[in-house]
């Protein structure tokens, strides 16, 4: 399985905030921390805000943080929420509708792929990810040191 680009912008952005406690940090800071463009975190950051997983603090010392939820949130549950594919495959297009459409059973088959791929994520709780090895660069790249 593969997945979305936002759902990956999403998950480094959790793992990064959980790594940095409760500190708040910009979006600015998160897009150069998890090397993605700015425009893509901050879409990220306000679904994860709208969701609840983040908290924002507006205001010139504003930023965001990992929220309570966020920090008990499941990979598997995470992808789920931000995965707005009906189908993975192709059954319906521009170019017209697959004409095995009407019984197919490789359709049921991939959603209970996608199903068992995410039900494999749900022990796997986001903010447990981050080690300090991996972390260690992103904290000199943000000029601050790690929590606790």
């Amino acid at each position: 399985m593969k997945i979305n680009q936002f759902a990956d912008v999403s998950l480094r952005v959790l793992m990064l905030l959980s790594a940095v406690g409760d500190d708040l940090l910009t979006t600015r800071a998160l897009a150069d921390a998890v090397g993605t463009p700015y425009n893509h975190v901050s879409k990220s950051v306000l679904r994860l805000s709208q969701l609840g997983f983040v908290e924002a603090v507006r205001g010139r010392s504003g930023g965001v943080r990992i929220s309570a939820t966020g920090r008990t949130l499941s990979v598997g549950k995470l992808l789920r929420m931000l995965d707005d594919r009906s189908d993975l495959a192709e059954c319906h297009s521009g170019k017209g509708d697959c004409p095995l459409v009407s019984d197919c059973a490789l359709r049921a088959a991939l959603l209970t792929a996608r199903e068992a791929f995410y039900a494999s994520l749900d022990p796997v709780v986001i903010s447990a990810l981050p080690t300090k090895k991996q972390m260690g660069p992103v904290f000199v790249t943000l000029g601050t040191r790690p929590p606790g």
